[in-house]
């Protein structure tokens, strides 16, 4: 009874998982045996090395890519040789953000931010409008729903990216180096908000940093080195 209530209030489960590039003489092991439980409405830290398996194991996370050996369950969704269908439904349960924002140039922050509801097909753009709207005046950018990428700074830019991420009411919030790109106050700004949002919200972070100015936001760091996790420590 314990162990059933426990793992229905996990976000992310992730047992035994491996995963690799390539095929054949060219094919190489990026994921070593990883295990994981990250509990709903935690903010846990992923953190390591350059090219020690983060991205990776965040993008198999939020099915930009489809992991392979072992167990990865999202919400109790088994995504290790899910259908199609399957990892596209828990894809709508993860908000994304993205180190280098990936705002389209062509659009307004209001509409960027409305990109985030259409991959749900169940909103009118009325709605998907108004939820835009309502979002960036929560990450401050009410004055801004009309300007194009190129008219915003950084950290404004970033909180576009947030307001997308956020948009939906994600139950799991996946976050890939948000504070690369900013300076020491844009960065702090953009942490304090995600944390702010997600609390009210309700819903899980995980985020990928190699930003020590930001580990206090944590309740867990895990640390990784050369596609292994090798610690987990608490903040």
């Amino acid at each position: 009874m314990n162990q059933g209530s426990r793992a229905v209030q996990s976000a992310i489960v992730v047992e035994q998982l491996n995963h690799f590039f390539g095929t054949g003489e060219l094919r190489k092991q990026a994921l070593f045996e990883i295990n994981l439980s990250i509990a709903s409405g935690e903010i846990v830290i992923l953190t390591g090395p350059s090219g020690s398996g983060k991205t990776t194991l965040l993008s198999l996370m939020g099915g930009l890519r489809s992991p392979q050996l072992g167990s990865l369950r999202i919400l109790d969704t088994e995504l290790v040789g899910a259908a199609k269908q399957v990892a596209v439904e828990a894809r709508r349960s993860c908000g994304y953000i993205f180190q280098a924002h990936n705002l389209h140039s062509s659009l307004t922050a209001q509409e960027n931010v409305m990109m985030g509801l259409e991959v749900h097909g169940s909103y009118s753009r009325l709605e998907r409008r108004d939820r835009a709207i309502e979002m960036l005046s929560l990450v401050g950018l009410e004055q801004r729903t009309q300007y194009y990428p190129e008219s915003l700074s950084g950290g404004q830019k970033q909180r576009v990216a947030i307001a997308r991420a956020l948009v939906s009411r994600p139950k799991i919030v996946l976050a890939d180096e948000p504070t690369a790109a900013l300076d020491k106050q844009s960065g702090r700004d953009v942490v304090d908000l995600m944390q702010k949002l997600a609390k009210e919200q309700g819903c899980t972070i995980l985020m990928v940093t190699h930003d020590n100015r930001i580990l206090d936001v944590a309740n867990r760091i895990v640390y990784m080195e050369d596609g292994k996790l090798v610690k987990a420590l608490e903040s």
